[in-house]
């Protein structure tokens, strides 16, 4: 199963053309609840990662701000504001597609969601379609240098 909702998160992804494609999806109960894709360029918004946005969406759709017995799929791994997130609305299972050594927070350069400072710990499985999550950034960004984008 896992694949197949982090099939929708990749097509998420591709949704904006000007933003850099990450997507994801809350699911709960065998149903797709929230679906979020970056949206930072786009409301000129810091905060509006796809992370974010799915999260809102779930959490509007079960009335509170608990995703419990939530699993999300993300086709990039979690930024620190994005694992925050996710600790913080009590999600239990975390799917990542791709890693990013760069800003990622759980495993890559810290793990926030696998914390024992904090009291919740998120299921973390990692890799899922990563050659496909990965490459979607490789091309939006070999796009971006040579001016397509």
């Amino acid at each position: 199963m896992d694949k197949i909702y982090m099939k929708e998160a990749i097509r998420i992804a591709k949704t904006s053309t000007y933003e850099v494609p990450v997507g994801a999806v809350v699911v709960y109960k065998g149903e797709i609840i929230g679906r979020g894709y970056n949206q930072r360029e786009t409301l000129k918004d810091p905060t509006a990662h796809a992370e974010i946005m799915a999260i809102k969406e779930a959490s509007r759709k079960l009335g509170g701000w608990r995703l419990i017995d939530c699993t999300l799929y993300v086709t990039l791994e979690p930024c620190a504001m994005c694992a925050g997130a996710i600790v913080n609305s009590r999600i239990p299972r975390l799917v990542i597609g791709a890693m990013d050594k760069r800003f990622g927070c759980c495993g890559s350069i810290d793990n926030i969601v696998d914390s024992p400072k904090f009291n919740h710990r998120v299921e973390v499985t990692y890799g899922v379609l990563e050659k496909e999550c990965a490459s979607l950034l490789k091309e939006f960004f070999k796009d971006l240098r040579e001016g397509k984008i």
